[in-house]
């Protein structure tokens, strides 16, 4: 014979089948939250480029997407850093990476990475301002890295005593994509 349910043992069913309720909808919602917390944190992050430097490939407001999940820098890329001199993140193009030489002929405007001419789409003047930490040619310390902004005369970027060589560890990661504006969305590299 079935023994019959009192009102406080009903109440008490009731209670744990409310809290059986919200468990069910907690848990994936908090493992969600983490899996993005950790996605963003070691993956993937954004950063959003400020002022002309990068001009015609970027524009000030563009906000991009980074990869930093095992990620080693290469010249040609695009980058965000953290910049202490500057007290800010710096969006720049790696021009070169420890042990090239960089030279700069700032007669001609042109840029040399190990004798050979740095060219890629969308720079958008000569290098003609001779204002420069160094005395070229000079050779990029291993684990640091030579960074230009494409916009060569409204840029403050290694060449400055304010950014100098950028190290690996102040490297956030490379721009892989345009997330805004919208019209413009896509990635920042053509396809070979």
């Amino acid at each position: 014979m079935k023994k019959k349910e009192t009102a406080e043992e009903a109440s008490e069913k009731k209670k744990f089948s409310l809290i059986d309720e919200i468990l069910d909808w907690l848990i994936p919602i908090c493992k969600t939250f983490t899996i993005v917390i950790l996605t963003f944190t070691f993956v993937i992050r954004t950063a959003s480029v400020q002022g002309q430097s990068m001009e015609t490939t970027l524009h000030e407001g563009d906000r991009l997407i980074l990869w930093s999940f095992l990620y080693t820098p290469k010249q040609g890329d695009i980058i965000a850093a953290n910049c202490e001199g500057l007290g800010k993140i710096i969006v720049k193009r790696i021009v070169a990476v420890g042990g090239q030489e960089v030279n700069i002929d700032f007669n001609a405007g042109k840029v040399y990475v190990d004798g050979e001419l740095f060219e890629v789409d969308g720079i958008e003047n000569v290098t003609t301002d001779p204002e420069s930490n160094y005395a070229y040619p000079v050779t990029v310390p291993e684990g640091k890295y030579f960074v230009m902004g494409d916009n060569r005369q409204h840029s403050t970027d290694s060449r400055s005593s304010y950014v100098g060589f950028v190290d690996r560890e102040d490297i956030l990661g490379k721009a892989v994509l345009r997330n805004y504006p919208f019209s413009r969305f896509g990635s920042l590299y053509k396809k070979k």
